[in-house]
């Protein structure tokens, strides 16, 4: 679960680290009391959405010359005519693709002196099993663009879980970043400061873009993104209320009332599989094929009947859906249920695109034998090559 930049640093505030004084706000009337509360005399307007590259991002209502999502304004009059322009209007950015997202709301935050601009994440490393830091001095850019073409400027410090940050740690990130003095202490009570945040609030991602070192010499969290591993939310009902369904997709939210896992994708076959490595490779073969996938959709080991007809419900959901492939491998699923749930849903909901089966494994005799009784209009595979094929085929014509 993602939650918005205001949100993030508000948590993170709760542990110690330093932030900067700010306001979310909703509505535009709300800008003038927000900024008159700051510091001043220099302020951030920011767009608050899922989503990164808000600065270098455009709002489609204000044409190509307009100013970004994330603004400086030098006087309070300045805050509120940004705010005007702003809220309400959809930011597209690297990461929204070309539709956007609308802005809702906006973050109104005391300026800083910055003298460098520094880069910090924390992340689970999978290659060595730990929660590790990821640094570097070239804070401000997209990470991505420093990863390939100057990796030797990013540095990962890997944390032992049992002895938590120690001093040596706390030395190899102050390297990194070529911190001293000031910035050096900061950063000795910043990184155990961050690291407790992010495992006990069962963080998947804490990223600090731009860290930065202030004139004064001070460190400071300039912006914050963070986002939670779903499975551990049921311990965190404060980070629950965080959870900005506006922000979501629709069908998101749906397959989560189900225990489905989902995410929407960009293409038009929709899938729906049991089990996320299978699930993986159908999305994979469908574009060796020469097609897109239109979600991931992984229905579980012990779904139900009702589990799969809501899955077969949100995938028909999706206008950009023309064709739909049921890859299923029944071990613990059994095939029988994943053929009484698609008939069900498409006796609900109709099928109006090509669809392609395959069953394989617990039960398949009796899976097929639903579905070759059903009338329905189905194309049958007899392996997921074949039915990648079928399905990819049966879209293009």
């Amino acid at each position: 679960m993602n939650i918005h930049e205001y949100q993030a640093k508000q948590v993170l505030k709760g542990f110690g680290a330093p932030v900067a004084a700010g306001v979310a706000i909703m509505k535009a009337n709300e800008a003038e009391k927000a900024a008159k509360s700051l510091p001043g005399p220099l302020y951030v307007v920011k767009s608050q959405i899922h989503a990164g590259g808000r600065g270098k991002g455009r709002f489609k209502e204000l044409g190509a010359d307009a100013k970004g999502g994330v603004r400086l304004a030098k006087s309070v009059d300045d805050v509120v005519a940004n705010v005007k322009e702003m809220l309400g209007n959809t930011l597209v950015t690297k990461q929204t693709g070309p539709d956007g997202k609308q802005v809702n709301r906006l973050y109104i935050e005391d300026g800083a002196d910055i003298d460098r601009e520094l880069y910090l994440s924390i992340l689970v490393d999978r290659t060595v099993g730990r929660i590790a830091f990821v640094v570097s001095t070239e804070g401000g850019m997209d990470i991505e663009a420093v990863a390939e073409e100057t990796p030797e400027k990013i540095v990962t410090v890997a944390i032992d879980p049992e002895a938590g940050v120690t001093a040596a740690d706390v030395a190899k990130l102050n390297d990194a970043l070529k911190l001293s003095g000031d910035a050096a202490k900061d950063g000795a009570g910043l990184f155990p400061i961050l690291y407790k945040a992010f495992t006990e609030k069962d963080m998947s991602l804490l990223e600090v873009n731009p860290l930065i070192v202030m004139e004064n010499g001070r460190l400071r969290v300039l912006d914050a993104k963070v986002s939670f591993d779903n499975n551990a939310l049921f311990r965190h009902p404060d980070i629950m209320e965080l959870r900005d369904t506006t922000e979501e997709d629709e069908k998101e939210i749906e397959a989560s009332k189900y225990d489905l896992a989902y995410v929407a994708l960009d293409g038009n076959i929709g899938c729906m599989v049991n089990g996320a490595g299978l699930a993986m490779a159908t999305m994979d073969i469908i574009k060796l094929y020469g097609a897109e996938p239109a979600n991931f959709l992984d229905v579980g080991g012990g779904a139900s009947k009702e589990k799969v007809t809501a899955a077969f419900k949100i995938i028909t959901a999706d206008p950009n859906v023309k064709g739909i492939l049921v890859n299923i491998f029944g071990g613990i699923m059994r095939c029988d249920v994943i053929a009484e749930g698609v008939v069900a849903a498409v006796k609900e909901v109709g099928l109006k695109v090509p669809l392609v089966v395959r069953l394989e494994g617990t039960n398949v005799e009796l899976g097929k034998k639903i579905i070759n009784e059903s009338g329905l209009n189905v194309i049958a595979a007899d392996d997921l090559d074949d039915a990648a094929k079928k399905i990819v085929a049966a879209v293009k014509d």
